[in-house]
């Protein structure tokens, strides 16, 4: 009987590292680290999000800012920015392993992964891939990160490959604590992300 409950408690501990909970985080700052697991948890499985809002770019080649809509439906994405930089419109959607963008007046491209698609395009580093946690007020899970904790036990800001991002308001909807305004600090780029409406859904339920 012993020896099935150690068995067990570690199938549980090998689950819970798999799924990023705590396994690659170091955590600092005022709010209580259960509470913590507990918002990141009830965060990870929303899977499924509606958002409109407006982001700015400052980069070394361009300066400017546009308005964002962002759909989410589990891991299909569709990411549209209308008027950033003076470029037009341009389009970002896929799924692992396919991304396609769309430029207007200057065409459609495909590539494995976003990252390199939008450096290639627009001259832009940014981590598509994290965004999709990072948007949710959460670390990408499989990579490691530094997280500082506000008093309400949510990410005050994040520290993760080579990126920082600072959390400066939330916003409950629908019983979500979501990031309202964030700024993402990168290699010769920074970001500003504000959402004016988050419509959360899970979708796998």
């Amino acid at each position: 009987m012993f020896l099935r409950h150690c068995i067990t408690f570690t199938l549980i501990a090998l689950l819970a590292g798999c799924a990023g909970f705590g396994s690659k985080e170091a955590v600092q700052g005022q709010g209580n680290p259960q509470l913590w697991r507990e918002h990141k948890q009830q965060l990870g499985s929303l899977d499924g999000w509606q958002i409109n809002g407006k982001v700015g770019i400052r980069a070394p080649r361009d300066s400017g800012s546009g308005t964002l809509f962002w759909l989410q439906r589990q891991d299909y994405y569709d990411i549209r920015l209308a008027g950033p930089l003076g470029r037009g419109a341009a389009r970002l959607t896929g799924r692992p392993g396919g991304v396609v963008l769309e430029v207007a007046n200057q065409g459609r491209y495909e590539a494995a992964n976003p990252e390199a698609l939008l450096e290639e395009q627009l001259g832009w580093r940014l981590p598509v891939s994290h965004l999709v946690w990072w948007v949710r007020g959460l670390p990408a899970p499989d990579s490691k990160s530094q997280l500082t904790l506000d008093g309400d036990s949510r990410l005050a800001s994040l520290a993760q490959d080579g990126w920082k991002v600072e959390y400066l308001s939330y916003v409950e909807q629908n019983g979500y604590w979501l990031p309202e305004r964030l700024k993402l600090h990168g290699e010769n780029i920074d970001v500003t992300l504000v959402v004016k409406d988050w419509q959360p859904r899970q979708l796998g339920h």
